[in-house]
């Protein structure tokens, strides 16, 4: 494991590296609120050993990369975007893999309109439509809500409340699967100690921009697996089914009872997936 702070388009970017960067890179894009942290360092090691030069980040707003005073809106999500491909470009990566976990899906359909020249394929876990089609489709589970609109009464300096609260939200998040408490409040932990300001991951919530690559899934033209949890309680099921048949060929992965995570039980299915498309692509 390598961490570095890049400067990438103005902003300090955290990254961390596993494996040989001579191998195919595999860029992990997590989603809104989120940090590095969650992409598990085993996962990513589990990762690596399959011959994959594996880079994690933190957005801006989070981990150790830029933050800005919460309950303010800075950039859109199309400068999310130009992050990750900053962030291949600090490596030297000319051309990778790009997975994306819930809104990194979104940032990972924008690269693939975007730099399509520099996305060897394409993989979206808990991800949906990136534009208006999202907007028929279930809603998000208000438990869901009802966790986060606890935030305001956080005290984010106290680590025990800080770390139980970044833990239960992934409870709100999982699917029937057993919750992996010991897992969650180990990675909350590491979350809170690597936090330059916690509440700063809430301006997530104010994100806007890409509209001009609303609704155009139609286009993507490199390999695309999707993978999404039976019981998502943030981005229900039906949700991957309408991404899958939005983008052309795209093949489909269920995972039966996950919810809006990456469980360990299917870290084994997501990897093997991950490989299986890499091999299949011709693009290194």
């Amino acid at each position: 494991m390598n961490e570095q702070v890049l400067n990438i388009n103005q902003v300090d970017i955290c990254t961390e590296s596993f494996g040989d960067s001579k191998n195919p890179a595999v860029l992990l894009i997590m989603g809104a609120m989120t940090s590095l942290d969650w992409w598990d360092e085993n996962f990513c090691h589990r990762l690596a050993d399959q011959g994959r030069f594996v880079i994690r980040y933190d957005h801006r707003d989070l981990g150790r990369s830029t933050t800005y005073e919460a309950g303010t809106s800075h950039y859109t999500i199309t400068d999310l975007a130009d992050d990750a491909i900053g962030v291949l470009d600090a490596y030297s990566v000319k051309k990778a893999h790009i997975v994306g976990l819930s809104m990194g899906g979104m940032v990972g359909q924008i690269l693939a309109l975007r730099y399509s020249e520099r996305v060897s394929t394409l993989t979206l876990i808990a991800s949906s439509v990136f534009g208006t089609e999202m907007e028929k489709l279930p809603p998000m589970d208000q438990k869901i809500l009802d966790h986060h609109a606890q935030s305001t009464s956080i005290d984010w300096s106290n680590r025990e409340d800080a770390i139980a609260y970044l833990a239960e939200g992934w409870k709100t998040l999982s699917g029937t699967k057993p919750f992996e408490e010991e897992r969650m409040y180990r990675l909350a932990g590491r979350e809170f100690d690597r936090a330059k300001q916690l509440p700063s991951r809430f301006n997530h919530a104010m994100l806007q921009g890409g509209e001009e690559y609303y609704d155009r899934m139609g286009e993507i033209n490199v390999p695309v697996v999707v993978i999404h949890g039976t019981d998502d309680p943030a981005l229900p099921f039906e949700h991957g089914l309408a991404l899958a048949k939005a983008i052309p060929h795209a093949e489909l992965v269920s995972l039966e009872g996950t919810g809006h995570e990456i469980h360990s039980e299917d870290w084994d299915e997501i990897i093997g997936s991950l490989v299986k498309i890499s091999n299949h692509s011709n693009s290194y």
